[in-house]
């Protein structure tokens, strides 16, 4: 069994020199993943996902967030590129999380 969700949220940068890209997870998807995902979390809280922006897919993990309460998805540059996204544009995603 398979779990989907969609939603749309903005990209931004994190600061300092690694260059790492996010996109932060409504609270209403994240409260239904935590929920799906209570016994089968890997380190850190983190969730394995397969995620698809503009048609463009990769497997990835969703970190958990403690300051927000939410989970952060992280958007390697191929997909940035390929999806001609950048820090501050708003993005349609597609996260597909199987459960074990």
């Amino acid at each position: 069994m398979t779990a989907s969700y969609s939603f749309k949220a903005e990209l931004w940068l994190y600061p300092g020199e690694a260059g790492w890209h996010f996109l932060t997870l409504p609270a209403e998807v994240a409260d239904d993943i935590r929920a799906q995902n209570a016994d089968h979390s890997k380190a850190f809280g983190s969730v394995k996902v397969t995620a698809v922006i503009s048609g463009h897919a990769w497997q990835t993990s969703l970190f958990a967030d403690t300051k927000t309460g939410t989970y952060l998805l992280p958007v390697k540059k191929a997909i940035r590129d390929k999806a001609m996204i950048s820090d501050g544009d708003e993005v349609a995603v597609h996260l597909s999380i199987p459960h074990p």
